[in-house]
């Protein structure tokens, strides 16, 4: 088959690669679509190394269509499947604890396992007896599948800080995860959701995925343009949707009192700046991380964009081959898209 393979930081190229081999209870997809996620940046670029595989392939936001499946596994040749690409043990503290994301010994396809950038895919048969592998409903296409995963990590990092009715709810970053992040919030009864973004264009989508309010952080204090935003009360909710660490201490400098902050995003090194710790002690903040999702995530995901209360459709705005994953991966570098989709032609 033909795949992309990452062979080292700043090299990945179209190769052939053997055909997956299923062992037994395995399915064998082809995929249909898979979208690019910053993960997949930051690995392509060497930004994150950590449990990457050289060589391998990467790509864990996709959907196919069967071409091989054991007759006891329940699925069948032909079925339009989406799968959480995170599978953890079931048996650890973490996963007792509902806390499966944080599993150490979580096998993640498109990281420990081969994932989608390549024309076929084996989903080993642990992913199908833990329910990993939803069938599709027939309206809901596969590049909107794709968007499943990203919007169930959304939607973890929104469970962790607890964003409810009623928040006051400010996100730094209007890229794919920053959308999700306010369409979701409006969906949940943010009260009022105000977006920081330097790029016009993405500013012009956050208002179009439901945001109250935009914000150039560029054309002044942000601080403050929150503060006047507020009543000068500051947000609720601040999620930090972008990796750049000094927006890490920044977002705490938004929050009002008893706020709630996310450092939803995978930050890439630099210097955090000057975080204020004694705000957070005084005002009683609450700082939380946010990491991948949890099958149930993924599930509650699939049903917000089959049942169209998320749109996803729209978030995908460049189609391309897997021949020409150069081009694909310079779009999605250059802020000129929204989510890029490797689609199958």
């Amino acid at each position: 088959m033909k795949a992309a393979i990452l062979k080292a930081p700043n090299q990945m190229f179209l190769d052939v690669a053997a055909d997956p081999v299923a062992e037994p209870g395995d399915l064998i997809l082809r995929v249909k679509a898979a979208t690019i996620c910053g993960t997949d940046i930051r690995v392509l670029r060497g930004r994150k190394t950590a449990g990457i595989r050289y060589p391998s392939i990467i790509g864990h936001e996709f959907s196919g269509e069967i071409v091989q499946a054991d007759s006891a596994s329940g699925f069948q040749v032909g079925q339009r499947v989406g799968v959480c690409p995170a599978i953890p043990c079931g048996q650890c503290p973490q996963c007792v604890r509902g806390r499966e994301n944080l599993c150490p010994d979580l096998a993640a396809i498109g990281y420990e396992i081969d994932g989608a950038f390549a024309e076929y895919i084996r989903i080993p048969a642990r992913a199908l007896e833990l329910g990993n592998v939803h069938v599709l409903p027939s309206h809901v296409s596969h590049a909107e599948a794709a968007l499943v995963e990203p919007l169930a990590c959304v939607l973890n990092g929104q469970n962790k800080v607890n964003l409810r009715q009623g928040d006051t709810v400010v996100i730094l970053g209007a890229g794919p995860i920053g959308t999700l992040h306010a369409k979701l919030a409006r969906l949940r009864g943010a009260a009022r959701v105000i977006v920081s973004e330097p790029n016009a264009a993405r500013r012009d989508a956050a208002l179009a995925a439901g945001a109250d309010v935009v914000i150039d952080p560029n054309a002044g204090d942000l601080r403050n343009a929150i503060r006047g935003e507020t009543r000068g009360l500051g947000a609720d909710v601040v999620i930090c949707a972008i990796g750049i660490p000094a927006l890490a201490a920044q977002a705490v400098g938004l929050a009002g009192k008893g706020g709630r902050v996310s450092l939803f995003a995978g930050f890439s090194k630099g210097e955090l700046g000057s975080l204020d710790v004694n705000a957070i002690h005084y005002e009683e903040l609450r700082l939380t991380g946010a990491f991948g999702l949890a099958r149930k995530d993924y599930e509650d995901a699939l049903h917000m964009i089959a049942d169209g209360r998320i749109d996803a459709k729209s978030m995908v705005t460049h189609h391309y081959g897997l021949g020409e994953m150069d081009a694909a991966f310079a779009m999605a570098e250059s802020g000129g898209a929204m989510k890029v989709a490797i689609v199958d032609a």
